[in-house]
């Protein structure tokens, strides 16, 4: 007997992970916004319609009836961003955002990678050597389960204006030039071997300690895990055209970029 043909779902779920900018506000008033926004990016769209999600873990809000959500979105909206939710609202304050069409997001949690901590020690130049962390003793007709493994995704033509790639769940390397007007995103780290004139975007899914590499700087924007850095004004002279890195650090202010040039001798 012939085997009944399987229906085709019209509707299929599948968990994913999507490249979304994080916007830390400490501000709800649109003239705030709009004033700050067109000192960092101008009156240009400077982002091509990318997805944003609103961190307000640091706003203080009495009022919150008197938050224009509509406002706000269209602030963001002019400049490329599309504005699909928040995170970090207090109960009253995400409840508000939530009537205006803006869900309250949960943060990513990245697993833990498989490698021991490093015992802390005061700063110093010199990273410390992380070591694999020994497998637990299991009975061998039930060996230990191996993490995932996402290869490092390597690029090794040029990117052009309008060109985009992203590594998705893993690191992203480069052999030639990202122009002005591309863009490199990864879930982990990103190494340019060559210039960087387009925009850098690393640890797309909430990576902290992912970073940026590349041995010629001449950034438009980096990113490190949603905190990002422009430079319409032009790059600082110690850093322009230098091998850099770009990582972020805790300055006890909030996160921010860590750029440094970087030793090749």
């Amino acid at each position: 007997m012939a085997r009944a043909s399987k229906k085709t779902q019209l509707i299929e779920f599948k968990g994913t992970t999507l490249p979304i900018v994080s916007v830390t506000l400490r501000s709800l008033s649109p003239d705030d916004l709009t004033r700050t926004a067109s000192e960092l990016f101008g009156d240009e769209a400077f982002f091509d319609g990318d997805a944003a999600v609103l961190e307000l873990d640091q706003i203080e809000c009495t009022n919150e009836a008197a938050v224009d959500w509509e406002a706000i979105r269209a602030v963001f909206g002019r400049h490329g961003l599309h504005v699909v939710g928040v995170r970090g609202a207090g109960e009253v304050l995400g409840e508000s955002a939530a009537a205006a069409g803006l869900p309250g997001l949960a943060a990513f949690k990245r697993a833990a990678r498989p490698i021991a901590e490093p015992a802390r020690a005061e700063a110093t130049d010199t990273l410390p050597q992380l070591e694999e962390q020994p497998p637990a003793s299991a009975p061998a007709s039930h060996p230990a389960a191996q993490p995932a493994f996402n290869p490092t995704l390597i690029i090794d033509r040029p990117l052009r204006s309008g060109q985009q790639a992203y590594a998705r769940g893993g690191d992203l390397v480069v052999l030639a030039a990202v122009n002005a007007g591309a863009e490199v995103i990864a879930d982990g780290s990103i190494h340019i071997y060559a210039p960087l004139r387009g925009r850098a975007l690393a640890g797309a899914s909430g990576e902290t300690g992912a970073r940026i590499f590349t041995t010629r700087f001449e950034a438009e924007l980096v990113s490190i895990a949603g905190v990002y850095r422009t430079f319409e004004a032009g790059i600082p002279e110690p850093l322009a055209g230098k091998p850099v890195q770009v990582q972020l650090s805790d300055s006890g202010e909030g996160d921010r970029l860590n750029i440094k040039a970087l030793k090749t001798d």
